[in-house]
């Protein structure tokens, strides 16, 4: 009787305990089931979009300066003797902004003086002789030989008379010429003489920017001058500004040194900008390569110098995973890259949080369109 009573225990125990590990292995396989669900991350997508062409945004260089910028300085070599004016100073055409000493032109035209006058008192008295030699040879009391050396004597004082003239006319246009006078109105942005020195024959003294027009002169390469015309719309970007601008002038030779096309750009009279400001002309170019637009977080480095992006395709089991495409960096923006390679335009690609997944990883597109189409 005992005997049978230990058997029934027995078999109660034994049952307990398969009831038990039945219970808790189906609740082992829930949790794995569950957590697996949970493993698989959402990616955040993007559908390809195909395009025959894309537009090449480029910058070119230039610098601005005013289309009156020059050196002035005096025709004829001197000593400095007075600077009226300084670099910042705002002139006037016809303003006098330096002088040369003028002592000895000035004793030099006080001799031409005297000796023309002398001259002309010597004409004044041969011209009286010749006259009454022509009275006198009327009644035949002159020969020919001194009537002629009369003749003679009054051209040779007018001749003489003319090259006086002449002479105090070039030193009184020295004199004149020793005051420096503006040429135009503007600032004067440097001065490169100082008081009391002896300058040179055509060394500037002040440099001059005129207040007229301000211009850009920017270089860029044969093929874009081609695309550029006379009075063409430019945008021109000085600073953090951007003025409209006019092509006033397009070079007929590249420069031997940039193998650039210099642009002469005329910019708006009403904007204030510095001489020697860094001006940049902003183009677009239509390039005709087929390509994609993807966003820059949707790039990632792949091997031998290669781009890759993730490309999410639908596996054999029915899964979305991930795989890895080589691709072509034609050109990019701030925000944007333009590519090619081994994708199609049906593809759809990760944007976002590539180094979080792998290769042949499941994933879940977080758009539901997209997740569609796999």
């Amino acid at each position: 009787m005992k005997t049978a009573a230990r058997s029934f225990n027995l078999s109660r125990t034994l049952l307990s305990l398969s009831a038990g590990i039945l219970f808790l292995s189906a609740c082992s396989q829930e949790e794995v089931k569950s957590t697996a669900q949970l493993a698989v991350p959402n990616v955040i997508t993007q559908a390809l979009s195909f395009n025959n062409s894309y537009q090449h945004q480029q910058r070119y260089t230039g610098i601005v300066r005013s289309a009156d910028t020059t050196g002035v300085g005096f025709e004829l070599a001197g000593k400095l003797s007075d600077i009226i004016v300084d670099s910042g100073d705002a002139v006037v055409k016809g303003q006098t902004l330096a002088m040369l000493n003028t002592q000895l032109l000035q004793a030099e035209q006080q001799q031409l003086k005297a000796s023309l006058l002398q001259t002309k008192a010597d004409l004044d008295l041969a011209q009286s002789n010749l006259a009454r030699s022509i009275e006198l040879k009327k009644q035949q009391y002159v020969s020919e030989q001194q009537f002629d050396e009369t003749q003679q004597q009054v051209a040779s004082l007018q001749a003489n008379q003319k090259r006086l003239e002449a002479s105090l006319y070039a030193t009184e246009l020295k004199l004149e010429k020793s005051v420096l006078v503006a040429p135009f109105d503007g600032t004067i942005s440097k001065r490169h003489h100082n008081l009391g020195e002896v300058i040179a024959l055509g060394s500037p003294v002040f440099t001059l920017i005129g207040t007229s027009q301000q211009q850009a002169y920017i270089g860029v390469p044969n093929t874009v001058a081609q695309t550029l015309r006379t009075n063409q719309q430019v945008n021109i970007l000085i600073g953090k500004t951007v003025y409209q601008g006019i092509v006033a002038g397009i070079s007929a030779e590249i420069d031997a040194v940039t193998r650039t096309v210099q642009l002469r750009i005329n910019l708006p009279s009403n904007k204030q900008v510095i001489n020697g400001e860094i001006a940049y002309l902003e183009y677009q170019q239509q390039i005709t390569d087929a390509g994609y637009w993807v966003p820059i977080s949707s790039l990632t480095d792949g091997v031998r110098g290669l781009w890759n992006v993730f490309v999410v395709t639908k596996s054999d089991d029915g899964l979305a995973r991930i795989e890895r495409r080589d691709v072509d960096i034609l050109y990019t923006t701030e925000q944007q890259a333009y590519i090619n390679g081994a994708i199609n335009k049906d593809d759809v690609i990760v944007t976002q949080g590539l180094h979080k997944l792998v290769v042949g990883q499941q994933v879940k597109p977080t758009s539901a369109a997209v997740a569609r189409s796999l």
